[in-house]
């Protein structure tokens, strides 16, 4: 969750979680949609599948625990090296390398780095590695990333409140918030398409999307395709869920890590075969995309 988002947007998430699912054999015997559900929100959903494929692994492979080296962690699905490194030394104390977006705008500037980011990330690990030592390496691990996340900011470090402004390169320069240096990031693509908010009374239509791709396994809104040119009128009504009289009822966007995106809505009230009805005040499971167009267009029409 903590590599997806905030610790404020991430702890409601986590409590939850772990009230409903207080093992890892516990969560490793969910089906997938359920723990999908309680994931909305925190984006990314491929990360909740590989939580699902990594619990199921340690409670096949290894009793439902979790392995206390950073090699046999690495060896689970869904764990990067970053993961299994942080876990080695918070939970298992094992004297690792921690690196993440935090870790690395500390080194940048501790050393003055100029090489930009993404080219720096080996030069920034080797030289957090040469700071890891044998004794506490879990405090070590999370000062470090704590030390990023409140003191050394991305925007205005407080770098008056810093225990290693002493022997900060980039502050001696006199602009420490300028590192770590940056390539100019390329423009996301954007997309266009339509999603179609079906209603009977108080229920909404919703469907299954495929369990592959994006948001795979997560009820959604029937929607087009999405794709690089708008949509006609004509195309939009060819790909309703049902016949129905569809009306436009505005647009919303949304950005995605890769791409931007423009859903026009359309409305209506009726029937329709193959799809899930929910009630209104069940919606808030959705990912947010769908959340976002739902109640745009629900809204719309009352």
């Amino acid at each position: 969750m903590l590599q997806q988002t905030t610790v404020p947007h991430a702890t409601p998430y986590f409590l939850k979680f772990t009230a409903r699912w207080p093992t890892v054999s516990d969560l490793a015997a969910e089906a997938d949609g359920e723990v999908m559900a309680a994931w909305a929100g925190l984006g990314y959903y491929a990360r909740a599948r590989n939580l699902m494929a990594c619990a199921r692994a340690v409670a096949s492979e290894h009793g439902g625990v979790f392995p206390d080296t950073e090699e046999a962690l690495r060896a689970l699905p869904g764990l990067g090296p970053y993961t299994a490194a942080a876990v080695a030394a918070i939970a298992f104390d094992r004297p690792t390398n921690v690196v993440d977006g935090n870790v690395e705008r500390v080194i940048s500037r501790l050393f003055a780095v100029e090489t930009p980011l993404p080219d720096a990330k080996p030069e920034l690990k080797r030289l957090a590695e040469s700071l890891v030592r044998d004794e506490r390496p879990g405090d070590w691990a999370q000062a470090l990333m704590d030390l990023g996340a409140t003191i050394c900011k991305p925007k205005s470090p407080l770098c008056d409140r810093c225990p290693l402004s002493a022997d900060c390169a980039a502050l001696a320069t006199g602009a420490p918030e300028t590192y770590p240096r940056r390539t100019a990031k390329a423009v996301r693509p954007h997309r266009h398409g339509m999603a179609y908010v079906l209603t009977k009374g108080d229920q909404v239509a919703l469907v299954r999307r495929p369990p592959k791709g994006l948001l795979g396994g997560m009820l959604a809104l029937p929607t087009s395709d999405w794709r690089t040119a708008p949509f006609t009128d004509a195309e939009a009504l060819a790909g309703a869920p049902a016949p129905a009289d569809w009306r436009h009822v505005g647009e919303v966007e949304h950005g995605f890590t890769h791409f931007t995106l423009t859903l026009k809505l359309l409305r209506a009230e009726g029937e329709a075969r193959d799809v899930i009805w929910s009630p209104r005040r069940d919606l808030d499971g959705l990912p947010s995309v769908f959340l976002k167009a739902a109640r745009a267009a629900l809204t719309n029409l009352l």
